[in-house]
This record gives structure tokens, sequence and C-alpha cells, in this order.
């Protein structure tokens, strides 16, 4: 479901040498309040656990994916991509410090996987209703929400597509979109996210 709220732009009009840092640099005060207030709920509900650079990183490129996706209607591979190695990385380091810390990261390592396989076979059944670039985001949230375990993935992937699918409601009864009209999904997928990680972490 990533794309306009009513028409797509061009392809022509977003690449890796696109500045996707336009929409950051107009909103940058809200987008740091958002990203440092996010951070600080994370760090009053997780404590001083290991796990908690790796979630306040996720919070930070949360809030920045998500400015961008309702500017642009994209989701830049320079923040997706490389959350991948970061996000594995941080909650790596963590498992030495947690206790059922291997336990955690192999369930991290499957939530990639199965929520990544799940958006990829949507994007092949109707590439026109979500974006490649959710595709490359779910990975990331599967990962995070694995870490938190089954009950959390499950929470947080239905959550992505209750929130998105209200949201998609309220627009079509009030005439702003049509049946065949994308939005930017990318926002519903970490608010999903975040819910389960507020619930369960």
């Amino acid at each position: 479901m990533s794309g306009s709220a009513v028409e797509e732009p061009p392809s022509s009009a977003w690449s890796w040498r696109a500045d996707w840092t336009v929409p950051l640099r107009r909103n940058a005060v809200p987008a740091g309040v958002g990203a440092a207030l996010g951070v600080a709920l994370l760090a009053w509900l997780i404590g001083p656990r290991p796990h908690l650079p790796a979630f306040a990183y996720l919070m930070v490129v949360g809030v920045a994916l998500a400015v961008v996706d309702v500017q642009l209607r994209r989701l830049p591979d320079p923040l997706t991509l490389t959350s991948y190695p970061l996000g594995i990385a941080l909650l790596m380091a963590a498992v030495p410090f947690t206790g059922d810390g291997g336990h955690r990261f192999v369930s991290a390592l499957i939530g990639l996987a199965v929520l990544w396989v799940l958006f990829l076979v949507q994007w092949f059944i109707a590439p026109s209703a979500l974006g490649f670039g959710d595709v490359k985001l779910s990975g990331v949230l599967g990962l995070y929400l694995g870490w938190l375990g089954a009950d959390a993935w499950l929470l947080g992937v239905l959550a992505m597509f209750l929130f998105g699918g209200v949201y998609s409601a309220v627009m079509l009864a009030a005439r702003r979109a049509r049946l065949k009209s994308t939005i930017p999904f990318g926002p519903f997928m970490l608010a999903g996210a975040l819910l389960a990680v507020l619930v369960f972490a």
C-alpha cells in the first residue's frame, strides 16, 4: 500500500541518488522532537536493559522513515537496507548480557525472514497495492518483533494492517481517496510495530 494518497509520482523521481533528506531537513525540529520523545519513552519502558540501544535506533530511524514516506511516498534504501546489519549487530551485542539472549536472537532472525516473505508474497500478488520499499522495511520490523517473541510479532503485524485499513476506510468515506488509490503504508507498519514494542518491551 505504499505510494501516494491519490496519484503515484513518476518513477524517475526516485533513486539512490534522490535527495530523500529534504523532508527531514524541512521537518528537522518536529522529527527531532518526536525521535527524542520516542527514545525517552522506550528508555522508561525498557530500562537499562541490553537491547535498549537497538530499539532506540529503531525509534530514530522509524521517525525518519515515516517523515520521508509521508512526504515523498517512498522508503529510502539508505535507511531501510542499512537497518538490517545495524539492527542485527545491535541485537547480537545484547545477546551475551540477556538471560535468554540466544533464543531471542534466533526468534528475531525467524521473525525477520517470515515477515519479509509474507510481504514479498503480497508484493508479487498485488504489486500495485504494496510498494517494494514496504517489503524492505518489513524484514527490519520482523527482526525487532521477533526479538520480543511470537505474541509481539503477531500483534505488530495485525496492528500494521489494522491501522492501514482503518485509515483507508476513513479516506474512502471522506471521499479523499478512491478504491484504486494507494497510501504510504510505511507509517502504519511502524505504528503497528511500535504498539507491539510498547506492550511487550
